[in-house]
């Protein structure tokens, strides 16, 4: 099982993305994997996966029991998967919007999930501040662009349905409110506008993850790494460690928090779908492009593409840029070499280009990318169950950065046994649907990625809504 591991050398896990990199490149973290288990353990809660979702149940647990022992088991190091690679948006974005989350649940539900994330952001930057973890944390929030009158009629909408639910002033921006971007298509027209919702803040992602790692192991949580968990059941978790050394550990509360990684486990499987979603980054853009391009440090951004896209102004001037658009691999399949599809980083490069022509002539530095966890009806979850002790949290669909506090928060709250406010929000408790058996699951999943794109041409031909993108998105939960 050697090749289930990462290569380590004199840089371990340099490659697996920029941010990771950049903590290597600024001497602010070599990336040495922590020592793996040896041998059988005993505790009171063992939580699988060293990600974000994991850290943050940890560091609730440890501060409202501190009595309790924890152990994180992690494959590879802190900060391997999504939560080192991902987009750096802090947002308050759920997969589900709030009109989905009420036809499903109930409009207070839905206000409840909606204030709930707007808090999270908040959340998020006071631990890092209280726990001196410097990853990066501006609330500029997010400016989502429209170009074309198909992406007006989505902005439109958004901004009354934000309206509807009463939560933070989300602003439609219109007319010479458009002059300082220098994005393409944005002629100040009725046909072109921008969305800007101020709950959302830049982050460093692997500052943050391998920061709040730190903050854990100081309160006396043992983080295991290249410890990789072979299965589980109510009250043991069963491991190899990268010597093949195999043993169990005891636990009366076990919590899941693998994400896009955890298809490859018995236990999940089905329930999630590993959707690959790349990245790129820049050189460090000189101040007169950033002045062309009219975005401020913190401020994060996308466009109504179908096909999604997001990125961020870095805190050292770079434009960190990814998006949608690599193919699902057969049988839930996470490889490493799916990380990178130079098909993909061109058209993330061409994108980029197109929606910020300053930028044309930066030169990429940096391509990664990875798994998010997609659940069959794209609506994220958090569990437990007190009468086996099993917890799991994910499916956040590319939502996760802020979504893992919250998750850590209500899972904390769920294993004592704590009635508050966040045990009652809708997502506590659901269960999505399996995703389809092969080759039916190959064959949706990659239409829907096929039909969402084709819907991004079809609105730019036609000006009107994407009929492909109606049809299709649904394969995938869109």
């Amino acid at each position: 099982m050697a090749d289930a591991f990462a290569a380590v050398g004199d840089a371990p896990y340099r490659g697996v993305s920029f941010w990771l990199d950049a903590l290597v490149e600024q001497g602010l973290d070599d990336l040495t994997p922590r020592p793996s288990l040896e041998g059988d353990l005993d505790a009171d809660v063992c939580v699988i996966g060293g990600g974000l979702t994991g850290l943050w149940s940890a560091y609730y647990l440890s501060q409202l029991r501190p009595d309790l022992s924890i152990v994180v088991v992690e494959r590879e190091i802190a900060g391997f998967g999504a939560s080192g690679r991902n987009g750096g948006w802090c947002s308050a974005l759920f997969p589900q919007s709030s009109a989905a989350l009420e036809r499903r649940h109930g409009r207070e539900a839905a206000v409840a999930m909606r204030h709930a994330m707007i808090d999270t952001v908040d959340e998020v930057g006071r631990v890092a501040d209280a726990e001196g973890i410097d990853c990066d944390f501006v609330r500029g929030g997010t400016v989502v662009f429209a170009r074309g009158e198909a992406q007006a009629r989505s902005a439109r909408a958004d901004v009354a349905e934000a309206a509807r639910f009463g939560t933070d002033p989300v602003e439609l921006w219109e007319g010479d409110r458009l002059d300082r971007f220098g994005v393409s298509g944005l002629s100040g027209g009725s046909a072109d506008a921008a969305v800007f919702d101020p709950s959302c803040a830049r982050v460093q992602p692997a500052k943050l993850v391998r920061g709040l790692a730190r903050v854990v192991e100081e309160r006396g949580v043992r983080i295991a790494e290249r410890t990789e968990v072979v299965d589980w059941e109510p009250g043991r978790v069963r491991f190899r460690a990268s010597d093949g050394a195999t043993g169990t550990v005891r636990a009366r509360h076990v919590l899941v928090a693998t994400e896009g990684y955890g298809a490859a486990l018995p236990h999940v499987g089905r329930r999630i779908l590993p959707l690959y979603s790349l990245m790129i980054a820049t050189e460090p853009l000189p101040a007169e492009v950033w002045d062309e391009i009219g975005l401020a440090h913190g401020e994060t951004f996308s466009d109504y593409r179908h096909l999604l896209i997001y990125g961020q102004r870095t805190a050292d001037d770079r434009i960190a840029f990814g998006g949608r658009g690599a193919r699902y691999h057969w049988g839930s399949a996470v490889k490493p070499e799916f990380d990178r599809d130079d098909r993909v980083f061109a058209h993330l490069a061409e994108a980029l280009a197109d929606l910020m022509p300053a930028a044309a002539d930066a030169r990429i530095t940096h391509r990664w990318g990875g798994p998010l966890g997609v659940p069959r009806d794209w609506h994220a979850s958090a569990s437990y169950n007190p009468a086996n002790g099993v917890g799991f949290a994910g499916g956040y669909v590319g939502d996760g950065l802020s979504t893992t506090n919250l998750a850590g928060r209500t899972l904390a709250d769920l294993v004592l046994g704590r009635d508050t406010d966040l045990t009652r929000l809708p997502w506590v408790g659901h269960r999505s649907p399996r995703w389809e058996p092969e080759p039916l699951r190959f064959l949706g999943a990659n239409l829907g990625l096929t039909g969402i794109g084709l819907g991004d041409v079809e609105e730019r031909v036609t000006g009107r809504p994407s009929v492909a993108a109606k049809l299709l998105g649904p394969l995938i939960g869109a």
